[in-house]
C-alpha cells in the first residue's frame, strides 16, 4: 500500500475520509489472493489505492446516496466498488453478488479481515434478479462491470425498487453507452437521470451514469443467460420489429 500520508491527501483530494489501516489490509489481501487467482490486472500499490479505492469512492460525492441504504454490487467481482464505499459510509446494508465461488472465497476473508457485515450471494445476476428475495429489494444497484449499459440495465434494475437508484461506473466512453443503452433502461424500468464526467487524481477519465427506478421491472427480465447470450443486449430481435 502506499505510505499514509500519500493515501490521506489522495482521499482528501477527492473529499473523502478513510481509514488507512483498513484500506492498507484490503491493498494486502487484494495482493496476496491475486498470485493465486485472477482478480485484477491493477496490482501495484499506486494502482489499487487510484485506480481501485478513490475509483470506488468517487461516486458518493457526486450523488447523494441515503444513510443506512440497501446496497447490492452486481458482478462484485474482487469487492469494487461496494467494498471501498462500505468502508467510508459504515452505514451501508451491504450485498455482494458474483457467479465465482473462488471470488466469494475471496470476499469472505476480505470481510472477516475488515469487520465488514455483507451478505454474499454466489449467483449469476440474470439468476438472482428473478429471486423474491433479491428481486426489487435495494435502495441502490452499483456495478463497475465492463459489460455495455445495454447489458448492466437487465442485470442490475431487477434489483432495485421503485425510487431507488442504479449507478454505473463507467470509463471515458459512458455518455455512448449511456446513448447506446437508453432503451434497455427503459425496458428495464429505469430512466437516465444524469450523467456526470469526472477524472481520477491520475487524470484517467470516468463517466458516472445515474439511472432512477421509475417503474416496476417486467416480469420476463432479466430474461434466463441463454436467451440473453442467444439474442444478445436489449432490445432483443423480437421488440425490435
Amino acid at each position: 500500500m502506499i505510505p499514509r500520508d500519500e493515501f490521506e491527501r489522495l482521499f482528501r483530494g477527492i473529499g473523502v475520509e478513510g481509514d488507512y489501516d483498513r484500506f492498507s489490509l484490503y491493498c494486502g489481501l487484494l495482493q496476496e489472493w491475486n498470485q493465486k487467482m485472477n482478480l485484477t490486472a491493477i496490482t501495484d500499490d499506486e494502482g489499487v489505492a487510484v485506480k481501485h479505492f478513490a475509483d470506488s469512492v468517487l461516486p458518493l460525492t457526486l450523488c447523494p446516496v441515503p444513510a443506512g441504504a440497501k446496497v447490492i454490487d452486481v458482478g462484485t467481482g474482487a469487492g469494487f466498488p461496494s467494498i471501498p464505499m462500505k468502508l467510508v459510509r459504515g452505514d451501508l446494508e451491504l450485498t455482494l453478488l458474483d457467479s465465482l465461488k473462488k471470488r466469494l472465497d475471496f470476499l469472505r476473508a476480505v470481510c472477516r479481515e475488515l469487520g465488514v457485515t455483507a451478505e454474499l450471494v454466489h449467483a449469476r445476476a440474470e439468476d438472482g434478479g428473478r429471486e423474491a428475495r433479491y428481486r426489487e429489494k435495494f435502495d441502490l444497484a452499483v456495478s463497475r462491470a465492463v459489460a455495455g449499459l445495454d447489458l448492466l440495465a437487465e442485470y442490475c434494475l431487477p434489483f432495485v425498487r421503485v425510487g431507488g437508484l442504479f449507478l454505473a461506473l463507467k470509463g471515458s466512453g459512458g455518455r455512448e453507452e449511456a446513448a447506446a443503452g437508453a432503451q434497455a433502461v427503459a425496458l428495464c424500468g429505469g430512466a437516465i437521470q444524469e450523467i456526470k464526467d469526472y477524472s481520477l487524481p491520475n487524470g484517467d477519465k470516468r463517466t458516472l451514469i445515474i439511472i432512477e427506478k421509475v417503474l416496476a421491472t417486467p416480469p420476463r427480465y432479466p430474461r434466463p443467460p441463454q436467451k440473453i447470450k442467444k439474442e444478445g443486449p436489449l432490445p432483443s430481435p423480437a421488440l425490435r420489429a
